[in-house]
């Protein structure tokens, strides 16, 4: 549940129609009456948020209920944007290099070729292991985990191309910040990011006590397939256990609702009005949203450049068709999940985008979605 002092008096306070963004609230709930079981959406601007909206009705803890503002909901791949702000941390916290090599972080993982790779490799997804695996039942074993990393291979030199790793560089990544701080890191976030910045309900790893507050992920549409592994109905639905909610998957395990996220993104994009909310400093930002890949390192999935932060998206040149809608500017980022959840902000307007569902519709719907999501809520400025 969102603090209160988070909430802004009333949209136009913080710059944004009211009526404008009924219009947003209406096409959220309509595709609730069009079929998902339930959504919620939020705005936020100016450090504090407009409201948060929920729609519909969740299985949670067994239990059938009409969803309500303090269901969480899984991220999937939204969770990305979370943990890379938690390696972001150690750079500005002086605990971490781009131009380090993995092997010299965590020296059982430079096997099979590996030794070459880069940090910033690994958090732009030109690593080269992108279906490396890790089986849910290593996901809470420490020790398992790299053991496993070990005996990952290369499907192609490192920094050659780019290709999305859904799980396995994030499984990397919080291997780093073990080495690097000695913190498990379900509480590195935490104590680093997620409550510093007001947020505390953001969870990656969820805490068994909560568990009744999250929804369970149901199909709306057949699976089509598309999306890769880690939108696989085996994996999806993994976030029903309580075991796969609490190990946190780092890649894609994190619960929220969509105030939360777009909280989140406040405090990256509105730091002034953020204040002491605010975990990092604009240039530690402005640094990890710069694109670093290559123009000729295009995601498959689109046909267009990645254009990659670290671990994020830029909008870039071509915002609706990366899901952000057409009014956002070149510097708007994030990460999406699987199952259409939107969590992103944009440094030029202040804005920032929350949008969760349990319900999963084909990739086509889910990308429709997204970019009317942002339009709205960019239309609603002021």
């Amino acid at each position: 549940m969102i603090d209160q002092q988070f909430i802004a008096g009333t949209p136009e306070e913080i710059g944004l129609g009211s009526e404008r963004l009924d219009r947003l609230y209406e096409y959220v709930e309509r595709q609730v009456t069009e079929g998902l079981p339930s959504a919620q959406i939020a705005v936020g601007r100016h450090g504090k948020l407009a409201a948060v909206r929920t729609f519909g009705t969740v299985t949670a803890g067994g239990v059938t209920q009409p969803a309500t503002n303090e269901h969480t909901y899984c991220l999937y791949s939204a969770t990305k944007g979370v943990v890379a702000t938690a390696l972001w941390a150690l750079i500005e916290d002086g605990k971490l290099r781009l131009d380090e090599r993995i092997v010299d972080i965590i020296p059982e993982f430079g096997t099979e070729g590996k030794d070459v790779i880069t940090v910033e490799q690994v958090l732009t997804f030109t690593a080269g292991f992108p279906s490396a695996p890790m089986h849910p039942r290593l996901w809470e074993d420490r020790e398992l985990r790299l053991e496993r990393m070990q005996g990952w291979r290369l499907n192609w030199e490192p920094g050659s191309r780019y290709q999305y790793h859904a799980t396995s560089a994030h499984w990397v990544l919080v291997e780093m910040i073990y080495r690097r701080t000695g913190m498990d890191f379900r509480d590195y976030v935490r104590q680093r990011i997620t409550h510093p910045m007001g947020v505390p309900e953001l969870f990656v790893g969820l805490p068994d006590e909560l568990h009744h507050r999250a929804a369970d992920v149901v199909y709306v549409d057949q699976p089509s397939g598309e999306g890769g592994s880690e939108a696989n109905v085996d994996t999806v639905l993994h976030f029903n256990l309580p075991s796969q909610r609490r190990a946190g998957t780092p890649g894609a395990g994190g619960f929220a609702g969509a105030g939360d996220l777009a909280l989140f993104y406040q405090r990256l994009v509105s730091v002034e009005d953020s204040g002491a909310f605010a975990p990092l400093k604009p240039e530690t930002i402005e640094y990890a949203t710069t694109v670093r890949t290559r123009e000729d390192q295009v995601d498959e999935a689109t046909g267009r450049p990645a254009n990659r932060g670290l671990s994020v998206i830029i909008a870039g040149d071509l915002p609706i068709e990366r899901g952000y809608g057409e009014h956002a500017s070149p510097r708007a980022f994030g990460h999406a999940g699987a199952g259409g959840q939107l969590a992103w902000g944009d440094p030029e307007t202040g804005l920032s985008v929350g949008f969760t569902t349990n319900g999963f519709v084909n990739a086509q719907r889910i990308r429709e979605r997204g970019r009317t999501i942002g339009s709205l809520a960019a239309g609603a400025l002021l």
